[in-house]
């Protein structure tokens, strides 16, 4: 496919505070194989020297624009102004996070893809995640003989916890008309809203997947995943993602059955936390978590759930002591 056949691609970076690992990330986009690209880096205000960085990048390749936000903005609010910045005339578009990188193949790989298959509206590909001792391929699942799958039945699967194939925003590629159909095409608040965005997208449009692994999601502390962890906010994401989209792609029986079982694993979660001794600030966000999903905190369906886990804790004195252990030996 030469540069002058090939559609553009809009690749976004949204960038807060982002020095430690910028410049891997912007080598690694303008080091692809695929050329007929833009590169759009957006400083949300950043103290470090991520603007100097981005800047010095963009005198010495014109495929780089830099747009930097005069006030700070929510990390999903930014991904949207990034999205809205893309060139009218590209055809896809891929982010990749400050913190991560792409292989080089990566934009080649996933563009092909989805030419041979115009119905395909969001590309996604194995993706190499770690740091320091902890390394694993992730994204995996799907048999690899399918590279196309209808996109309700692919929200089915994902949704019902069959797969986990969607990764994070670094590891898919997006169709722009999708991404133009609305001003805020991560569409919600939550850490998790570009999951959202996959649901929302394969309501119309299908997944397709390059068994390949073409991105890399770098752990470490100071990351957007790493507070949903802190919170447990994956449940209330996946819960707001089956009301939200699970009525598209399901039954109704086994929407209502998955939801108990995200309601009941939401409460063990809650009870842990509870157990963990928590502290205000993890309890308002849960309340109100779920008073915006439409079910308010259940205290006597909580005090079961602390209830059943101390009893767990109780029987199982190996266990308790060796987490104790675990916890003394590593208090942060």
């Amino acid at each position: 496919m030469s540069k002058r056949d090939s559609p553009l691609v809009s690749v976004v970076t949204p960038v807060y505070n982002g020095e430690a690992y910028l410049r891997e990330c912007i080598e690694s986009v303008i080091s692809q194989s695929y050329s007929n690209l833009e590169y759009i880096v957006v400083n949300n205000s950043s103290t470090d020297g991520t603007l100097r960085i981005a800047e010095e990048y963009a005198r010495q390749d014109t495929r780089i624009q830099v747009h930097s936000n005069e006030s700070l903005l929510p990390i999903i609010a930014n991904h949207n102004r990034a999205f809205r910045l893309i060139s009218p005339a590209s055809k896809y578009c891929k982010v990749v996070s400050a913190d991560d990188w792409i292989f080089p193949e990566c934009l080649m790989r996933m563009v092909a893809l989805a030419e041979a298959h115009p119905t395909v509206g969001l590309v996604g590909s194995y993706q190499l995640s770690g740091g320091d001792d902890k390394w694993y391929v992730r994204t995996d699942g799907l048999p690899y003989h399918k590279t196309v799958v209808p996109g309700l039945e692919m929200c089915r699967l994902q949704l019902l916890g069959k797969l986990d194939v969607f990764g994070n925003p670094t590891s898919n590629l997006y169709r722009c008309d999708l991404v133009r159909s609305t001003d805020a095409f991560y569409p919600n608040a939550t850490a998790e809203a570009d999951l959202s965005a996959c649901y929302k997208s394969l309501q119309r449009s299908d997944f397709g997947f390059v068994h390949q692994v073409l991105s890399y999601e770098r752990i470490h502390q100071v990351r957007a995943t790493t507070t949903s962890l802190s919170l447990n906010a994956y449940f209330s994401a996946k819960i707001g993602d089956l009301l939200a989209y699970g009525s598209s792609c399901m039954t109704e029986s086994d929407l209502q059955r998955r939801l108990r079982e995200l309601l009941d694993r939401y409460y063990e979660a809650l009870a842990i936390g509870a157990v963990n001794r928590r502290d205000r600030e993890w309890w308002k966000y849960h309340k109100s978590r779920l008073r915006e999903l439409g079910y308010p905190l259940d205290s006597l369906r909580l005090l079961k759930a602390v209830t059943a886990k101390l009893m767990d804790l109780l029987l199982n004195p190996k266990h308790t002591v060796e987490r104790v252990l675990r916890r003394a030996n590593n208090p942060g």
